[in-house]
């Protein structure tokens, strides 16, 4: 049952992170790794077509390896952290909401620029 739920985990990323590439806001690569994550605990076959793959397949292997992230994901995720808050700045959003924007996205992008490139 365990490793049906897990291959459902691993689609379910895989959708998300297709959504993220053309949905400004949501981050691809999380959603692959996470994919990358569950497809290595319920489809050997599957992990190593997303190891393989020529886009994400080196991106996958540097995290799995040693954890890091290509700077310019770093530079990407975190532009687009900064591109929301603007936006919900803009948008005249209530303080509450920007004040759950600033730490949760601030936690993230403090994850992301202190992982290695």
């Amino acid at each position: 049952m365990q490793r049906w739920v897990y291959l459902g985990l691993g689609w379910l990323m895989i959708g998300l992170g297709l959504i993220g590439i053309v949905l400004p806001g949501l981050p691809t690569t999380v959603f692959i790794i996470l994919a990358a994550f569950f497809f290595a605990r319920s489809s050997p076959a599957l992990h190593a077509k997303l190891l393989a793959h020529r886009r994400f397949g080196p991106v996958l292997r540097d995290w799995e390896a040693r954890g890091a992230i290509p700077r310019r994901a770093k530079a990407w995720a975190v532009g687009s952290m900064a591109a929301i808050l603007m936006l919900s700045l803009v948008l005249g959003l209530p303080a509450w909401v920007i004040g759950v924007q600033v730490v949760g996205m601030g936690a993230g992008a403090a994850y992301i620029l202190t992982r290695p490139d």
